[in-house]
């Protein structure tokens, strides 16, 4: 399952982010999402925007390209 696919609201924890570009998985990682980082996924735009997550208290804006290449469970 991918974080594209989660209901807004839900809870997820992160399984792999290692399909995702370079630059992308730097930043996440510099904002403390990786592997086993539990996110929530507050907001999904419409017409094909950006997902708003919230992981330790910080909301991330994410581009759905780069959402459906993370891997996610549920908790």
């Amino acid at each position: 399952m991918t974080l594209a696919d989660i209901q807004p609201g839900k809870k997820a924890r992160i399984v792999s982010i290692e399909n995702v570009n370079k630059l992308v998985r730097r930043r996440l990682i510099d904002l403390g999402i990786m592997e086993g980082s539990i996110i929530c996924l507050k907001n999904s735009l419409p017409f094909g925007g950006p997902y708003t997550l919230e992981a330790d208290g910080q909301s991330i804006g994410i581009r759905r390209r780069e959402a459906s290449l993370i891997e996610v469970s549920n908790l």
